[in-house]
């Protein structure tokens, strides 16, 4: 087990800032990077939050990445878009194509949006959140165009990415529901959180570069690589085969089918399906339906050992809740990464420590 930092959000919006200020980014995108990375940390999720940015800068280190881009339109036929993300920072791109979605779906009630070329999305229910807050339903299948990291079901190596898939419900005067999940039994960056830790993932999860069942998560980071599993065995697998068809052939024009591992950039695509719910039916008719729906499951009463049950994202808001409180979790050899980054960008990394409250 390695040491770890509790670090004010603050204090760590602060470090961060100044480290991605190091990819020459204009001040709206150092925002941008940096405020989505901590959200997610915030939210528990640490494998998409500033843990990240290593990765980023050996992306942009070599030319996968491309700070100040943004999303070009390749196809405007109304309610459907097909963009391109220039291999810009999801952070942005994301955002941006989720802003053209939903003023379209405003318009006509829905909107398609294909999203090819952007790199790493991170937390792909923050573009669910950002439909919700503008009352939207949302569904999102994700690719991954990176090192394979997933085997199929039944098979011994990695052929595909961690795929998401995402959906998010608006209800009025209650916090949405935000479905948020890899297709793999755990996300890639649950490996790196756990090898950096110390700590073994769980059971059935993951196999060796020899196909064998590991919880060592070394198989997933180092080589020799291993693979995870998708979840639920082919149900996971057949989704994350959606996801890549879906987000990869048809939005991006682009699939997984490359063994590369020193490429450092991480590519998505993104097929978003945005509706106005007013526009399909009665919208107060449906929340009544939702809520009635989700206080019933909600009610069931607890099992031994499991807590209340709750709808998808209230884990995701007690952990920011708790996490604004009492500052961001970093275990030390993630943060010695992030303060190597900043050397390797030019960012004097005392600076960075300093800027976190943390000791030379």
């Amino acid at each position: 087990m390695t040491d770890t930092y509790l670090i004010p959000v603050p204090r760590l919006t602060t470090a961060m800032q100044r480290l991605v200020r190091g990819f020459g980014s204009e001040e709206a995108e150092v925002q941008a990077v940096a405020t989505n990375l901590i959200a997610a940390n915030l939210t528990g999720h640490d494998s998409h939050g500033i843990g990240m940015l290593p990765r980023y800068t050996d992306s942009f280190l070599q030319g996968g990445l491309t700070p100040n881009t943004h999303v070009t339109t390749l196809l405007d036929s109304g309610s459907m878009l097909r963009l391109d993300g220039n291999s810009g920072f999801g952070q942005v791109i994301g955002a941006e194509a989720m802003a053209m979605g939903i003023e379209r779906a405003r318009a006509s009630g829905s909107c398609i949006v294909a999203l090819g070329n952007a790199h790493h999305l991170g937390r792909i229910g923050a573009w669910a959140e950002q439909a919700a807050a503008a009352g939207m339903v949302s569904m999102h299948f994700v690719n991954v165009i990176s090192r394979g990291i997933v085997a199929p079901h039944g098979g011994a190596d990695a052929r595909f990415g961690t795929n998401p898939f995402c959906a998010g419900v608006p209800l009025t005067g209650r916090d949405p529901v935000i479905l948020d999940f890899a297709t793999s039994v755990i996300a890639q960056g649950k490996t790196r959180v756990a090898m950096n830790k110390g700590e073994l993932v769980g059971p059935d999860s993951l196999i060796d570069d020899q196909g064998h069942a590991t919880r060592d998560p070394k198989y997933a980071v180092v080589p020799p690589f291993g693979a995870l599993l998708t979840f639920g065995a082919h149900k996971g697998f057949g989704l994350a085969l959606m996801c890549e068809l879906l987000g990869g052939a048809l939005a991006a024009g682009m699939t997984q089918r490359d063994a590369e591992a020193s490429k450092r950039r991480v590519l998505n695509g993104m097929f978003s399906v945005l509706v106005d719910p007013a526009a399909l039916a009665d919208r107060a008719g449906f929340e009544q339906e939702a809520l009635a729906f989700l206080d019933w499951v909600k009610a069931s009463p607890p099992r031994e050992g499991f807590a209340p049950v709750s709808a998808p994202g209230e884990p995701e808001r007690a952990s920011r809740a708790r996490r604004t409180a009492e500052g961001v979790p970093v275990d030390a050899t993630t943060w010695h990464e992030i303060l190597a980054a900043a050397a390797k960008l030019g960012v004097d990394p005392a600076l960075v420590q300093a800027d976190a409250g943390l000791a030379a």
